[in-house]
């Protein structure tokens, strides 16, 4: 077993460990920083397997941004931590079935002839990009797929925004067509008033006649 096998265990381990407090954890705010932590442990595997952008991106973008966006709403909403766990009991049987399921399809995955052959692993020159080797695949290959994929991503974002932008009632909001159409007698209007020398004579004749 050489240094590199160890290293896989130790992050393997790692994402286990974190994934299971993830969904046994009793505080919302410990289950967002362990979902942090495998995060950063699957980080580590695509590093070992030579996919340092595939890494970097999870790190900046999940981590970096959803989590700790993730992590900012749950401090701030007050969930019960009591209805919780009230319906952890009751759906641990369909999730024990589940992740019975799950470690039965990776170990048929990883038993087949084509993983467990005793192929060796290819090793790449030291000139040789990830990023770019990525970017070849995604802009030739799966230009079609990478396409949709920003399409429907961009009619979730259109419709997410027009979701929560209802019109109110008791809103201000700008009309711009009515603020080029506007006049000047619509909003100036203009008013003769004496100067101060004529309103003060007027104001010492007053009190002369007054007396």
């Amino acid at each position: 077993m050489n240094f590199e096998t160890i290293v896989f265990y130790v992050f393997a381990a790692l994402t286990v460990f974190a994934a299971l407090r993830v969904i046994t954890s009793r505080n919302p705010v410990h289950a967002v920083l362990f979902l942090v932590l495998a995060f950063c442990s699957m980080a580590g595997i695509w590093i070992l397997l030579e996919a340092e952008f595939l890494a970097i991106a999870l790190v900046l973008v999940y981590v970096g941004a959803v989590m700790v966006l993730f992590l900012f709403v749950v401090m701030m909403l007050d969930i019960h931590l009591a209805q919780l766990r009230e319906g952890f009991w009751r759906w641990l049987p369909f999730g024990a079935v589940l992740a019975g399921l799950m470690v039965f399809e990776m170990s048929w995955v990883l038993g087949s002839s084509d993983v467990s052959g005793g192929k060796a692993v290819i090793k790449h020159a030291a000139d040789y990009s990830n990023t770019k080797e990525l970017g070849r695949l995604i802009y030739t290959e799966y230009v079609y797929p990478f396409e949709i994929a920003a399409v429907i991503l961009l009619v979730a974002m259109v419709a997410a925004i027009a979701l929560t932008s209802r019109r109110r009632k008791d809103a201000k909001s700008q009309v711009v067509p009515e603020q080029i159409a506007v006049r000047k007698a619509d909003r100036l209007r203009l008013i003769r008033m004496p100067s101060e020398k004529h309103a003060q004579e007027k104001i010492d004749s007053t009190a002369e006649a007054a007396r």
